[in-house]
């Protein structure tokens, strides 16, 4: 347990001497094999590690979900999800709020990005925000908040590198997203309406549209509607795989943009180039931290750790909740992907052990992680806003996104107590 701890501490040194943590997470790896189990194991074992993951059948959903986002991306789809949106419920007290909940939630189905969703997002709807008086807080708190969407509403990037990483079910895993999703969606809505009743002067309402307005609006996005169905469909019903379903899904978007004549040649080389580029990083964190994961596993942690969860007279639930607080703990000042590579591989078999569905502890993971990206210090999705309105102070945007980190904690708790909430969808699979 002792070189597991000291491989530890290596990672968060080097990071922060600022050596990127996939560098990091890799050669704490190769090096902590090479003392334990000799220098040829080692090197062997990283070749192998980068062989099977570059030519894994199942991990080419990746690059293919990322490219559907991108081309969906590059049709113009974010800023008439907004406006459909809009035309509902523009016309409520704040909403212009509730219409960019809802316009991430339907990007969140199409791109499988927090941080891409909230990005997207801030261009949208900011101007008309802050056009109709909006607080600079609650603008910011609610594209930060809706952009998590991104990484629980399926597709999901993070929860196919979950499903590789613990060879869980990306079809159930997807499957489980979809209520939690939603149930996200209404509580940060909620939150919207307990803040606008408190303080009127955040978010006044916005003008009513005629049902003709509505339906014409909503005729703007039918083609991409239809695709996420079929899609997701074909998935869920077990017409085809998670993979298949992401290579439609690609084909697709494609066609879905030239249509639309949003996609000159020079487009497509930046959708390419933008698509290999997060294929490429993704990749490299990856077999950074199973050559990492390799390492731990030669070690006595893992069993260690098991064993003195145990002996603590703990309930199950007990453990997975202290579990989770940890998870939320190291949010607070990790980048989320590689806290949870990083973690996975102690926590995992200690929740399997305990009986625990892998689907339900994975969309425990992906909450967590929607936490943690709009959680101070360094949620990301805090400062990709900030970089895109640099007018907003991040202060402000620190301020605004309290009242929705407390939303996702208590949604958090919900899933906890209720599994059955995340289940039911993936239960009713073929």
């Amino acid at each position: 347990m002792t070189e597991a701890l000291i491989g530890f501490a290596a990672i968060f040194a080097l990071a922060l001497l600022r050596v990127p943590l996939a560098v990091a997470m890799g050669l704490v790896g190769f090096v902590g094999t090479g003392l334990a189990r000799g220098w040829e194991p080692a090197m062997a074992s990283a070749a192998q590690v980068v062989q099977e993951t570059g030519f894994a059948y199942t991990l080419s959903v990746i690059p293919l979900f990322i490219l559907m986002g991108n081309f969906v991306a590059r049709a113009g789809l974010a800023h008439e999800l907004f406006h459909a949106a809009y035309t509902f419920i523009g016309h409520f007290k704040g909403g212009l709020a509730h219409a960019t909940i809802a316009a991430c939630a339907g990007f969140g189905a199409i791109c499988g990005s927090s941080i891409a969703t909230a990005a997207t997002m801030s261009k949208v709807a900011y101007p008309s925000m802050k056009k109709l008086g909006y607080s600079d807080e609650l603008s910011t708190g609610v594209m930060a908040s809706g952009g998590t969407l991104g990484i629980m509403i399926p597709p999901s990037t993070i929860m196919v590198i979950y499903g590789i990483v613990t060879e869980t079910n990306i079809g159930k895993l997807f499957a489980a997203g979809v209520i939690p999703g939603l149930l996200t969606a209404a509580l940060l809505m909620a939150a919207v309406v307990v803040m606008t009743s408190l303080d009127p002067e955040h978010a006044p309402a916005g003008e009513r549209y005629t049902w003709a307005e509505r339906w014409a609006a909503l005729r703007g996005i039918w083609g991409v509607l239809l695709l996420v169905v079929v899609v997701l469909g074909g998935i869920y019903g077990g017409i085809f795989t998670a993979t298949e379903g992401a290579g439609i899904g690609a084909a697709g978007a494609f066609l879905f943009a030239l249509a639309r004549g949003r996609l000159s040649m020079h487009d497509l080389k930046t959708v390419l180039i933008e698509s290999a580029r997060t294929t490429a990083m993704l990749f490299t964190l990856l077999i950074a931290a199973t050559v990492f994961a390799n390492f731990v596993n030669f070690t006595t942690m893992p069993g260690d750790l098991k064993n003195w969860i145990t002996h603590l007279g703990l309930s199950p639930v007990m453990i997975v909740g202290a579990m989770m607080v940890i998870y939320v703990i190291l949010g607070t000042v990790m980048e989320e992907l590689t806290m949870v590579l990083l973690t996975i591989p102690l926590f995992f078999p200690i929740v399997v052990s305990l009986g625990f569905d892998p689907v339900w502890f994975g969309v425990l993971i992906v909450m967590v992680i929607q936490i943690g990206l709009i959680s101070p210090p360094v949620g990301m999705n805090l400062f990709v806003i900030n970089t895109l309105l640099p007018g907003v102070g991040l202060g402000s945007i620190f301020r605004g996104c309290w009242p929705f980190v407390l939303v996702l904690v208590v949604t958090l708790g919900l899933l906890l107590a209720f599994p059955g909430v995340s289940l039911w969808l993936p239960s009713l699979m073929k």
